[in-house]
């Protein structure tokens, strides 16, 4: 009935989409992070750079920022990311640092909503007594606000997950890109979109029943 699979490394390649989430994961959070601090700094350049940057970056096609990194930041201005000879490890570290730059918009907004949901007088009750803004956010503010974004947070990993898709513009070996050569060379087009199907389904189900309870155990009650 599989026979079709012979042949081909699927689990390499949804190997390949894992890593992907994963690394690009981590680099929103933390990129998405900063740019959420800087949203509600009280410096006004630091303010109008996140809100420029959250603004144009969510209003460009994901595909258009992925061949970016690649056409743009390698082929025009040389950037290879420490990989100038492995073309498929330069297309992995461009298409990861695409992803980032895409998703931290998103991850910033849900961190920025959590913010706005602390109380404004417990960022008060640290600056009276001595917390400066680094401080306030780091020990009062943003420890609550991640707890009630997690639901949020997930629904961005799981569009990351599926985002990942489109590493496929670039050349990158995921999931998708072997899903279109299985098409061009395969007879079978309905059973190998039902296996792949299956594949994102198996990736991104766990991950919002795991994050879900997460939220509801973590819940900040006020």
């Amino acid at each position: 009935m599989f026979d079709f699979l012979e042949g081909y490394d699927v689990l390499g390649a949804f190997w390949m989409t894992v890593k992907l989430t994963v690394f690009s994961a981590v680099g929103s959070l933390i990129w998405g992070t900063l740019l959420a601090a800087m949203r509600v700094s009280p410096v006004p350049l630091m303010r109008g750079f996140g809100t420029a940057y959250v603004n144009i970056v969510r209003n460009i096609p994901l595909t258009v920022i992925i061949v970016f990194s690649s056409l743009g930041l390698a082929d025009i201005f040389g950037v290879t990311l420490g990989a100038p000879d492995d073309f498929k490890l330069q297309g992995f570290r461009l298409a990861i640092l695409g992803l980032v730059a895409y998703t931290a918009a998103f991850v910033c907004e849900s961190i920025r909503s959590g913010i706005n949901t602390v109380p404004l007088g417990q960022a008060e009750a640290a600056r009276a007594i001595g917390l400066n803004f680094t401080q306030t956010l780091r020990l009062i503010v943003l420890p609550q606000a991640f707890r009630s974004v997690i639901g949020p947070l997930a629904n961005v990993l799981i569009a990351l997950t599926k985002n990942t898709t489109v590493a496929a513009a670039i050349g990158v070996a995921e999931a998708a890109s072997l899903m279109k050569s299985m098409i061009e060379n395969e007879a079978q087009t309905l059973a190998i979109g039902a296996v792949f199907a299956f594949g994102f389904v198996v990736l991104t189900l766990p991950t919002g029943l795991i994050l879900g309870w997460l939220a509801k155990r973590l819940a900040v009650k006020r």
